[in-house]
């Protein structure tokens, strides 16, 4: 199949170094700490952030830094015809996990001792990239719920079909077999805290980063292709940062107007 035309354009009209349009709104759930719903094209995610709040388990409790829990789910509707896997199966708990070590990564956990914060996140409609909706929703459920952060955690994919790289895949492409990452990305400390990888043969250089999850390795890809590949989503993680600061920016504008500061 020809994921890239003669004229450069993907089956979803974008060039290939082009993000799909991204949207977010800040506040989605009233009861919430902090709430967020990320938009990535047409995959659209809902995040909750409850906390820092009392330890429900003593014995999870620690004395040094807060305990972070996460829970990723996906509603029953999102994936359309798609069958979807139930609630509780390995891939939720993987992603659960995958979400919260990136979280930790940015949270500044030693200033909350004894406490916990609890993250929800709720895949409503998927189109590809949801781990990468769900960590950039996250990012701003916990700002708006006053979180300290060491710096804002973003996330974006990249591949390789038709001998091109692309940003952002959707569905199709991701579900094409080519190999491709996500990552997640601190753009101010310019460091990698995720790099998932998928269908990729030549994994040598991956140990210098702090998080990483591998997938299946049954692709062969040039280690220069796949840094070129890398800093693409990189280049779409900072890209969503920018973004990110703009709609907490606008939130504070909002709230200050309202208060009449």
């Amino acid at each position: 199949m020809e994921y890239v035309s003669p004229e450069g354009l993907r089956l979803d009209g974008r060039r290939p170094m082009e993000m799909r349009q991204i949207r977010a709104e800040i506040g989605a759930v009233a009861k919430a700490d902090g709430s967020a719903v990320f938009e990535m094209g047409n995959t659209k995610v809902i995040a909750a952030v409850y906390g820092p709040r009392e330890v429900q388990h003593r014995s999870q409790q620690m004395s040094d830094q807060a305990l972070v829990r996460c829970e990723y789910s996906m509603a029953n509707f999102s994936t359309g015809d798609r069958m979807r896997k139930p609630k509780g199966d390995r891939r939720s708990t993987e992603i659960s996990l995958v979400i919260r070590q990136t979280m930790e990564a940015c949270i500044l956990t030693h200033l909350m001792p004894r406490s916990q914060i609890d993250i929800f996140v709720q895949v409503l409609q998927a189109d590809g990239g949801t781990r990468s909706a769900c960590i950039n929703a996250a990012t701003l459920a916990l700002a708006d719920a006053g979180i300290p952060l060491r710096d804002l955690v973003t996330s974006c994919s990249a591949g390789y079909l038709n001998s091109t790289p692309l940003l952002d895949l959707n569905y199709v492409e991701d579900s094409a077999g080519g190999p491709d990452v996500t990552v997640g990305f601190l753009p101010k400390l310019d460091k990698v805290t995720l790099l998932q990888v998928q269908n990729l043969l030549n994994c040598v250089i991956l140990g210098r980063f702090s998080a990483l999850v591998v997938g299946k390795m049954d692709s062969k890809l040039p280690i220069d292709t796949f840094e070129n590949v890398m800093q693409l989503a990189i280049e779409g993680c900072k890209a969503i940062a920018n973004y990110i600061r703009e709609i907490l920016l606008e939130n504070t504008k909002q709230l200050e107007y309202r208060r009449g500061l």
